[in-house]
C-alpha cells in the first residue's frame, strides 16, 4: 500500500488558477497515476496529480497528457467518467463510508458517497458550489476533440464536502485514499490508478485497494 504525506500550506490572499503556482513555491512534488490493472485496456496517458491541504480544505493539482479530451458532462454530479477525467476516492474516517469526487477537464465535479459501489449519496450542489475549480482548457463542455492535449484542473475541496461526516480538522489525520484517470467514452477508454487495484475487471470502487494518506 502506498503512502503519501501531504503538506500544510496557506491559501490565504490565493485565488484558484494561482494554485499551481503556490505548489511550485511550496516544492509539492507531482505523484504518477500509472497503475494499468486491467490488460485489455492497456492505454497509459500521463496522468498524476499532487496534494496538499489548509486544516480545512484539501488541495489538489492534476495534470495529464492524453490522445483526445472531452467534457460533455453539462452539470455537476452528471456522468463525467466517460469524459476525460480524474478522480479522488477517500474513506475520512474508518467506518466503511467513502467519498467519490471525479472531476472532468472542464471542472464539472460528481461527488458521491455511501459504503460500497450501489446506492451512494450524491452532494447537493450547495455542497459542490462550495469547491473552488480551475481548469486550463476552460469550464464550459465541449464534444471530444482528438489529438494530444495537456490539461490541467485545480480543486479545492473544503472540509465540508465530506458531508456526512463532521471534520474539525485535517492536521494529524491519516485518510484511506486513492488517485484515478479514466475516460470510459473517449476514444480510447483507460483506467489508471494511483494504488494498485487487484480485481479482475475495471472497479474503482474498492476501498480494500486504497493507499494511506498522512495529514501534516
Amino acid at each position: 500500500m502506498k503512502e503519501l504525506y501531504v503538506k500544510k500550506i496557506s491559501l490565504k490572499d490565493v485565488p484558484v488558477e494561482a494554485v499551481p503556482a503556490l505548489l511550485d513555491a511550496e516544492k509539492i512534488a507531482f505523484m504518477p497515476i500509472n497503475t494499468v490493472n486491467w490488460e485489455e485496456y492497456p492505454y497509459k496517458p500521463e496522468a498524476s496529480f499532487r496534494i496538499a491541504h489548509t486544516d480545512d480544505a484539501i488541495v489538489l493539482h492534476y495534470k495529464v497528457r492524453e490522445n483526445s479530451v472531452r467534457a460533455t458532462a453539462a452539470k455537476d454530479n452528471g456522468p463525467v467518467w466517460e469524459d476525460a477525467c480524474v478522480e479522488f476516492f477517500s474513506m475520512p474516517e474508518d467506518d466503511g463510508i467513502y467519498y467519490n469526487m471525479e472531476c472532468n477537464c472542464a471542472g464539472t465535479l460528481l461527488v458521491g458517497a455511501g459504503s460500497g459501489r450501489n446506492g451512494r449519496e450524491h452532494a447537493s450542489q450547495t455542497v459542490l458550489d462550495g469547491v473552488q475549480r480551475w481548469a486550463s482548457l476552460g469550464r464550459a463542455p465541449f464534444e471530444e476533440r482528438i489529438g494530444e492535449c495537456t490539461w490541467e484542473v485545480v480543486l479545492i475541496i473544503p472540509t465540508a464536502t465530506y458531508f456526512k461526516h463532521q471534520i474539525e480538522t485535517l492536521s494529524g489525520r491519516t485518510m484511506h485514499a486513492n488517485f484515478y484517470k479514466c475516460g470510459d467514452k473517449l476514444q480510447t477508454p483507460h483506467f489508471l490508478s494511483w494504488n494498485p487495484i487487484a480485481v479482475e475487471n475495471p472497479d474503482f470502487h474498492r476501498p480494500e485497494y486504497f493507499g494511506l494518506l498522512r495529514f501534516e
